[in-house]
């Protein structure tokens, strides 16, 4: 990952992709990057409050889509949630982040964090359909922070609790 500093902007990120055969970098733009900066350096999530409806997303995003206003104020979010959806995956593909397949079977689960109003999806640890509810609690597991590189993969699972 490359990192972009001026004195007069806050740290932008980008992320490469080398090993997949076509390599690619993008910018995340300023509230991807501080959505993976609070994960990186603080463990926590944040997202971004709407001044006309009030919601909060995460990952923050410059325009809010109902209302269409730009939004700028960053709110600390909880690192738990409620799981609202889930798929269990048992079909395997290339992993784009790592460029090999992805080991399965794995749940993927639509979270609503604490605080937020719209959902977030991520991997949950549990791959048992008669384990995992709807209407349950989760909590985000993040890596080790010397181990953490300010993308997605920083956020190993949420667990159910």
């Amino acid at each position: 990952m490359k990192k972009q500093t001026d004195k007069h902007r806050p740290e932008l990120l980008t992320l490469t992709s080398p090993d997949v055969g076509m390599p690619y970098e993008w910018s995340i733009g300023k509230y991807g990057s501080k959505f993976f900066h609070e994960i990186r350096e603080h463990g926590r999530f944040v997202g971004i409050r709407c001044p006309r409806c009030g919601q909060v997303r995460v990952p923050p995003r410059r325009i809010c889509g109902p209302c269409f206003q730009e939004l700028d104020e960053l709110v600390e979010l909880s690192d738990t949630g409620t799981i609202v959806a889930f798929s269990i995956v048992n079909y395997p593909f290339i992993d784009p982040a790592t460029g090999t397949y992805k080991p399965v079977p794995y749940t993927y689960a639509y979270v609503q964090i604490d605080g937020a109003d719209n959902i977030f999806s991520h991997i949950i640890n549990e791959t048992d359909a008669d384990k995992i509810k709807v209407g349950m609690r989760v909590k985000a597991v993040f890596k080790a922070k010397e181990e953490m590189q300010g993308n997605i993969q920083d956020i190993k699972h949420f667990e159910i609790l």
